[in-house]
């Protein structure tokens, strides 16, 4: 069965929507910490961006484990390894940063209600740039898709 190509027109998209996320984020973390805890719309936007950047990634994610193949994934904590597994970001990076992004992905989707906003605004000051480090791993991805035996539309 011949390997699907990735397609620009479902990662570029959503990749631009991140990066606007990313920003928004930015600008509600220089708010300062009290008025996360203060203000319930900085908390309730950040939330909302945040979880929409994180559906991008493992949106972007499965899009390329989808091409791979053993590219399966039925979880988001599961998507983050295969994607270090089969050597779309490193493994290492998977592990220590995709995965946790999965988990803050289900609380901001599942559990939202026991999102604390401290631990929200502490989020964003110590991991908004893993986002950025994986979609420069999917820009490469993009430029050498060989190394993984791929091709791009």
């Amino acid at each position: 069965m011949p390997i699907l190509p990735l397609l620009r027109e479902a990662v570029i998209p959503r990749l631009d929507g991140i990066l606007k996320d990313i920003k928004k984020l930015r600008e509600l973390h220089r708010r300062g910490p009290e008025e996360f805890v203060k203000k319930e719309d900085t908390f309730a936007l950040a939330q909302h961006h945040l979880r929409l950047a994180l559906e991008g990634v493992f949106h972007i994610g499965a899009h390329v484990l989808s091409r791979l193949e053993g590219g399966r994934a039925r979880e988001y904590a599961e998507l983050a390894v295969r994607l270090g597994e089969l050597g779309v970001v490193p493994k290492e990076f998977a592990e220590s940063k995709l995965v946790p992004m999965a988990k803050m992905r289900n609380l901001l989707t599942h559990f939202y209600a026991e999102v604390e906003a401290g631990r929200l605004y502490d989020v964003l000051a110590k991991d908004i740039d893993d986002i950025e480090i994986f979609l420069q791993a999917i820009k490469h991805l993009f430029e050498h898709p060989d190394r993984l035996g791929l091709a791009v539309e």
